[in-house]
């Protein structure tokens, strides 16, 4: 791992709460030049707000970061259903976006640990293991209104508008002295230096008075956005009972959120004042927990694991469990490479789904949300698996084609439509579809890596080196464009055309380096 970056590990389970917790310019610890993480300039040290452009700055900085981690889930299925029930909830109440009108952006990482964070810039993140304890929909509405309700109120920003860029360092510090914690007392020690504790313990006053108002803001846009506010509750006690398992590992002046009881009672009040409201849980929020289990380990142990607990599922009563642990057995074998297992437990899981209810039975109608969706990105993984046998992937182009048709919005599906095309032969219709989706959406680096992909097998390496660069260049890696363009323009393929975008693009790169390495001079 690059040592420039922050460990995601660590910063997903730290970040937000230590931004909130600590006034920047209290710690005085410095990192070695190795670690100190790479953000842009903050401002001028006059300036009293952090402003909204500056905030997103820095959270697509550490963004691109993250995900180039292992840990981060670049899972689509799981992408669009965390940003659906995102913007769910950000849209059922006008403010929730706050003065500074952010695009909220929702993604989830591998982590053991029970929690969700909120990054500068309306980036918010959920633990693989919370979204799995999260018992319904409402439950994990709750966490993710309270980080919403974060990043309205923009506490991040209101802890760092005041503070120098470097002051960024000391925070690093903490929250690797928070890592060395865990395995080492002796070795958090040594990173935080002696005398801090009242000055640290002061500022928690600040991260728990954000907590409480994050608490607040987010019930009322849970509530407001038809899910169940009792949920909340739920899902306090039992991060509550989590706690108990964790609090051994973390110095007791890094629990910066409020005692937990104390916020389970304060919500418990606000629900005896408002309507019951049930709420009956999409079927996808099942599935995409299955999708979760299998991706968070996907080790030989990890699998068998996951295979025990879905034969568990599909052994229960009710039928979103069992069509849950039916596709995440297909999952599990689609993992194995058993095509012909995965496709039998997909199928399955399609049956159970449209299984009619018995006769005489009481049934509600199961709501489902993406699940047609989810299901179909699934079938289609098996048969895109298949490279070497053309029927099945003649197969897959049909099913993604009519796919694509039918959920034009779904850009999981739009990356396989595009790879299907790719490994049916058909290259030219490939590289001109995607030519149009990059017209229309420049901030994915998928496409422009499918892209070189149709070029690469049309033996066109110009255009390949200039769709690599162009996906670099997305990722935060400018050295690595530029390197692509040079290879660019030494390919013997390439036109006058080509050598006058690569000539432009190049100059803007440079320009935008020569300007970064200026205000880290500067700073």
């Amino acid at each position: 791992m690059n040592a420039n970056r922050f460990p995601l590990r660590l910063l997903s389970s730290l970040a937000a709460s230590l931004l909130l917790a600590f006034p920047l310019a209290t710690a005085q610890t410095q990192l070695p030049a190795s670690k100190t993480p790479n953000l842009p300039n903050l401002g001028e040290a006059a300036s009293e707000d952090l402003s909204p452009v500056m905030e997103r700055k820095l959270g697509e900085e550490i963004m691109r970061d993250i995900r180039r981690d292992h840990d981060y889930l670049d899972d689509p299925p799981i992408l669009e259903y965390l940003n659906n029930l995102g913007n769910i909830l950000v849209t059922a109440r006008p403010g929730a976006r706050g003065d500074a009108n952010f695009n909220y952006s929702f993604f989830a990482v591998r982590d053991p640990m029970l929690n969700a964070f909120a990054l500068p810039g309306g980036f918010i993140a959920v633990h693989s293991a919370l979204l799995l304890a999260a018992q319904s929909e409402s439950e994990l509405a709750s966490v993710l209104s309270h980080e919403i309700g974060h990043v309205a109120q923009r506490h991040i920003a209101r802890q760092l508008g005041q503070q120098r860029q470097d002051s960024l360092i000391p925070l690093a510090a903490m929250i690797l002295a928070a890592l060395a914690a865990k395995s080492s007392g002796d070795a958090a020690m040594g990173v935080f230096t002696a005398g801090q504790g009242l000055a640290i313990q002061r500022q928690l006053n600040f991260g728990r008075d954000a907590e409480r108002e994050a608490d607040r803001v987010g019930f009322q846009i849970m509530g407001e956005a038809g899910f169940d506010t009792s949920g909340m509750v739920a899902f306090f006690q039992r991060m509550q009972a989590a706690t108990r398992n964790y609090s051994d590992l973390l110095p007791a002046y890094l629990l910066t959120h409020p005692l937990t009881t104390e916020r389970i009672a304060d919500i418990q009040a606000r629900i005896r004042e408002q309507p019951y409201k049930q709420r009956l849980d999409n079927l996808d929020f099942f599935l995409v927990r299955s999708r979760a289990r299998v991706l968070q380990d996907e080790s030989t142990k990890g699998l068998a694991e996951a295979t025990a607990f879905f034969e568990n599922q599909t052994e229960q009563q009710s039928r979103q469990q069992i069509a849950a642990g039916q596709y995440g057995l297909a999952m599990v074998a689609l993992k194995k490479r058993d095509f012909a297992a995965a496709q039998k437990w997909l199928d399955k899981c399609r049956a159970t789904i449209d299984r009619p209810p018995a006769a005489g039975a009481f049934s509600s109608p199961v709501p489902k949300g993406q699940t047609a969706t989810v299901l179909a990105y699934l079938s289609l993984e098996i048969k895109l698996e298949q490279e070497d046998k053309p029927a099945v992937i003649q197969q897959a182009l049909q099913e993604a084609d009519a796919a694509h048709v039918r959920f034009p919005l779904s850009r999981g599906i739009v990356y396989q439509y595009a790879d299907a095309l790719i490994k049916s032969g058909k290259l030219e219709d490939a590289a001109r579809f995607l030519r149009d989706q990059v017209q229309q959406y420049r901030e994915e680096p998928e496409l422009y890596d499918l892209l070189a992909q149709a070029y690469s097998k049309q033996g066109k390496m110009s255009l390949q080196h200039i769709a690599l660069a162009e996906s670099y260049v997305l990722q935060g890696g400018t050295m690595a464009a530029l390197d692509q363009l040079v290879l660019a323009r030494k390919a013997s393929d390439a036109s006058f055309y080509d050598q006058a975008v690569i000539d432009a693009r190049e100059r803007e790169l440079q320009a935008r380096r020569r300007e970064a390495m200026g205000e880290k001079k500067k700073d």
